[in-house]
């Protein structure tokens, strides 16, 4: 059986791509820092799939928890095919001037330094078995800048770096590094970024059809069931009305 590992699974876009891999038949291990979701979410996919499903709570942003949950994986889930690197966020909506450290911390600490802790340890196992995909959602954020969004920007800048700089190094271990940027996406995502206000969360996508978790999800299946011989990089997704990460049609 192949195993699928995947941060940030309690909501969205991981959530989703947890659903889709179960419906794949994979083992999956998930990851999330709200206990109650994640015991939803491993009693909603018991009770439609029949695989082994591992839940580890923690934080991506804690290095010594994420080394731990790491380490406690049983003989069974050490062998991991695909790493996807989910957890992220925005925080925030000011301009550079007027936002808040805070902000910076948490979206450097969780899109950045997260991923990095988790693939760090990872990939040790990958590269002994010569085989594994690391999968980075990252955002087409990492290819534009827009106003008012320069750090988390600048954030996903760096998971598209970080993407681009692993395939090179790991391509002799026969491991394939891809990531998935999507545009505008109605999740969690605008209500986090906007510190809990929904209102203002729901503003975001006013007059358009923005993209779902499960359109990202089919992203992610196109990209692992590729041909052995076949690597996808990068896979860019908008809503129909969104032209880059500013202009957007809305009816």
């Amino acid at each position: 059986m192949r195993t699928a590992f995947i941060t940030g699974a309690t909501s969205g876009f991981g959530r989703a791509i947890a659903f889709r891999f179960a419906a794949l038949g994979y083992n999956l291990i998930v990851t999330g820092r709200r206990e109650s979701r994640l015991n939803d979410l491993i009693e909603e996919l018991n009770s439609r799939y029949k695989i082994e499903i591992l839940p580890l709570c923690y934080d991506v942003r804690d290095f010594e928890a994420c080394k731990k949950a790491v380490q406690s994986l049983p003989e069974y889930f050490r062998h991991i095919d695909i790493l996807i690197n989910n957890a992220g966020l925005a925080a925030g909506t000011s301009p550079f001037q007027d936002s808040d450290l805070a902000d910076y911390e948490i979206m450097i600490d969780t899109n950045v330094k997260g991923l990095l802790y988790m693939t760090k340890l990872i990939v040790p196992g990958m590269i002994e078995q010569q085989s594994g995909h690391i999968v980075n959602i990252s955002s087409i954020a990492g290819i534009e800048v827009y106003p008012t969004g320069s750090v988390y920007c600048a954030s996903k800048h760096a998971v598209n770096a970080i993407t681009k700089g692993l395939r090179i190094d790991l391509i002799k271990h026969g491991i394939k590094v891809s990531s998935v940027s999507p545009g505008m996406a109605e999740t969690e995502f605008s209500i986090v970024r906007n510190h809990g206000d929904e209102d203002k969360a729901k503003a975001v996508y006013a007059g358009l059809d923005p993209l779902v978790a499960d359109d990202i999800a089919d992203a992610v299946e196109y990209i692992v069931t590729r041909p052995a011989h076949v690597s996808i990089n990068d896979i860019q997704i908008n809503p129909a009305q969104q032209a880059n990460t500013y202009i957007a049609y809305r009816k």
